[in-house]
């Protein structure tokens, strides 16, 4: 077969107008996934770049390159914060021995009350005459 300038090529309209669709198709499926990839890989380099930069962010706070002013004062009061745990600590532990020692004086001024009436009903015995 020989294809000239001037050969003539016999096409009915509908096998035209479906080549027509089909090259369409392809286009429109060729731009749209070009466009996917270009959405995926433009949010891939939007989170790495945060990725590092949050990394760089970890990374540098505890070794005080990256502390901000919100930082320090988080740390002023987690600092403020330990130091009221640590005084509520000792208060509790002081309010326990508190306790001990009231439990241990209500017993021993329960037993003096018991010695002082006894004492009282001897000296009653006594008064009345009534002694061995």
């Amino acid at each position: 077969m020989k294809v000239r300038e001037t050969s003539s090529i016999d096409l009915s309209i509908k096998n035209l107008v479906s080549i027509l669709i089909a090259l369409a198709m392809g286009l429109w499926f060729g731009f749209g996934v070009i466009e996917r990839l270009t959405n995926l890989e433009s949010r891939n380099q939007l989170i790495e770049k945060d990725l590092e930069s949050a990394n760089a962010f970890i990374i540098g706070v505890p070794k005080g390159e990256m502390v901000s002013p919100q930082i320090q004062e988080l740390f002023m009061l987690v600092e403020d914060l330990y130091k009221t745990v640590e005084k509520l600590e000792k208060n509790q532990e002081q309010n326990m021995t508190n306790k001990v020692n009231i439990l241990f004086l209500k017993d021993q001024v329960a037993k003096a009350l018991q010695d002082i009436e006894k004492l009282k009903d001897k000296q009653r015995d006594f008064a009345n005459g009534n002694s061995h």
